[in-house]
């Protein structure tokens, strides 16, 4: 699939879920950002659904690009809406009143989109584990 076929399908709301990005790529950006919620910070080891969050969402000319990708719980993704994500680290910042200001958590994520993937430690755990699912699992504690 070419890189205009996929944004065409994307637009769509085809390729929802978890096959529009690899499993390795989704695990190095989650390892990346630390297995937690880059807005609210609940982490994998609380059971919750977590999802890539497309900071310029395709509608608006954003990529998969690691740089334009962040990880947040299904509840954060949800939430933002149309809303851009300094916005909604405001929001965020405000609602859940959790002792993290917006300005930390914009500097979270500035920062973190920044830091390398490692691909082939979330090659070598996928392969190690046998799947994408019992890799993160097995990295929740």
């Amino acid at each position: 699939m070419t890189a205009a076929t996929d944004r065409h399908s994307r637009s769509n709301g085809q390729g929802q879920g978890r096959r529009w990005i690899r499993d390795e790529k989704r695990l190095a950006i989650m390892l990346r950002d630390g297995m937690c919620c880059s807005y609210c910070g609940v982490g994998v080891e609380n059971e919750v659904v977590m999802t890539l969050d497309h900071l310029t969402p395709h509608s608006q000319g954003g990529t998969n690009d690691a740089t334009n990708l962040t990880m947040a719980c299904r509840r954060c993704n949800s939430a933002r809406g149309n809303r851009g994500w300094r916005e909604f680290a405001h929001a965020v910042a405000d609602y859940i009143n959790h002792g993290v200001t917006a300005a930390q958590i914009i500097a979270h994520i500035e920062t973190s989109v920044q830091r390398p993937l490692d691909l082939s430690a979330a090659k070598e755990l996928i392969s190690r584990r046998g799947t994408f699912t019992a890799a993160l699992r097995d990295n929740m504690g």
